[in-house]
């Protein structure tokens, strides 16, 4: 096999190969034996028919039709490893030349991976911040608890922030009622964000029964923009009343004994929370910073099949509707030019952040562990909510594990890389990266053992 390699451009090659018939027996024995197995020649049983009759009979363009379908995928895979080719994506592929009996050529287009200097990570400085956690981020952590086992009850005083409200709306513009505005009998929480703005300056100090009017504009929908009316009318009003912080709710929320006993291990579950935070900022913020540094082209095919796949998932959810998109796109106040600029930024972000990550991991060349791929396959089955063992026979059917280890080395690469980053929080404190991304220490117990033995 012969092969050349013309650039096209930074992120898209075309690739030339020629191949020899002595390099295709393999091809062309199983042409001939398959083609034998499908055919009838009186004299003949199904199988023993000799070549120059089948060839005879049916001439010779279904066995090199064959042959080239069955070489196509193996000799393309040989020249982009002789080629040293990261080819990304699929190739556009087409037969320029048969000469029977001595060679068949072809070429194939095909995106590449574009080659770029990965920044030195230890010039990297970074600010993400700091981890507070003071007695009001405990206490909000038990009131979110002590909700959880909290009652509503009705109350005859004024509304105020945190109480319920059981409410009717009509907003009209110009006398026109709108309807994405208009509800009845709505449970609405004070303070959680105005459904409609100004809704909750509008119910603070009302009671049961009372009515109240208010000017808002219209967020999404036909009326977007306008000046509205909206006429609330509270039906009823509720309080939530929340148990007392004491060791019987303790006991009943928890598996603790104690009041003091809940609220330390809370105390620690808020610092834990923090923690891991800080873990997910340090890294985007270092990721941010590296690709700031790093200016490549993007091959536009693969960006494309990312903003395909994004508009085909959407489209999904409404039974590939384009009307229905459209009607979700304008109640949200956003245009389809808007949504279609936005989903291409968000692919070549994602295409950016992902060619990096892989040129990273060539660099890094992290080791990946079977229990580590294992880890990661369990926690993706966990996150789509399917069977561990259903998983990973989907993934082995479509060929997916590969993708999979992927994710785990470039993952491995990033941590490692981090760890050579300068953090501080923004309060001039550095932070260790390594107390986050660093390899954990492997396990002394057997030697321990061996010690005692």
């Amino acid at each position: 096999m012969k092969s050349s390699v013309e650039k096209l451009s930074d992120t898209r090659v075309k690739l030339t190969v020629n191949v020899p018939f002595e390099d295709l027996k393999t091809e062309i024995d199983q042409a001939y034996t398959a083609l034998a197995q499908q055919v009838s020649i009186p004299g003949f049983r199904k199988g023993k028919a000799p070549r120059q009759l089948i060839d005879a009979r049916y001439g010779r363009g279904p066995i090199l039709e064959q042959v080239v379908n069955d070489m196509l995928p193996v000799q393309y895979q040989k020249a982009i490893e002789e080629n040293e080719i990261v080819a990304i994506g699929q190739p556009t592929v087409d037969v320029t030349k048969i000469e029977d009996n001595e060679f068949v050529e072809f070429t194939a287009e095909v995106d590449i991976r574009p080659e770029f200097e990965v920044p030195d990570f230890s010039e990297l400085s970074v600010t993400v911040p700091a981890i507070e956690v003071d007695d009001a981020a405990v206490d909000e952590e038990i009131d979110r608890l002590r909700g959880r086992f909290g009652e509503l009850k009705d109350t005859k005083r004024k509304l105020k922030t945190g109480d319920y409200a059981i409410i009717d709306l009509k907003a009209t513009v110009d006398g026109e009622v709108v309807e994405e505005a208009t509800t009845e009998g709505l449970s609405y929480e004070i303070g959680q964000g105005d459904l409609i703005d100004g809704l909750d300056t509008a119910l603070r100090g009302m009671k049961t029964g009372e009515d109240n009017e208010f000017t808002t504009k219209i967020a999404a929908g036909e009326h977007k923009d306008k000046e509205a009316t909206v006429a609330v009318h509270v039906q009823q009003t509720k309080e939530r009343k929340l148990p007392e912080f004491d060791d019987e709710f303790a006991q009943m929320a928890s598996e603790f004994d104690t009041a003091d006993e809940l609220r330390e291990a809370t105390r620690a579950q808020v610092e834990e929370s923090k923690k891991a935070q800080q873990a997910a900022d340090i890294r985007d913020e270092v990721l941010k910073a590296a690709l700031e540094k790093t200016d490549f082209a993007l091959p536009e095919s693969i960006v494309d099949e990312q903003v395909h796949q994004q508009l085909h998932q959407l489209l999904g959810q409404m039974a590939h509707d384009e009307n229905a998109l459209n009607e979700v796109l304008k109640a949200q106040g956003m245009t389809r030019e808007e949504f279609d600029k936005q989903a291409r930024e968000d692919s070549e972000n994602a295409v950016r952040t992902q060619l990096f990550l892989d040129t990273l991991a060539e660099q890094e060349n992290p080791e990946v562990s079977q229990q580590e791929l294992t880890d990661h396959i369990l926690f993706t089955a966990q996150s789509y909510g399917m069977d561990p063992n259903q998983f990973v026979g989907q993934l082995q059917q479509s060929g997916q594990i590969a993708n999979l280890f992927s994710d785990v080395r470039r993952g491995k690469a990033l941590a490692a890389a981090i760890c050579r980053v300068s953090v501080k929080d923004d309060q001039g404190n550095d932070v260790d990266p390594s107390e986050y991304f660093g390899e954990e220490p492997e396990a002394e117990a057997e030697d321990t053992e061996s010690s005692e033995d």
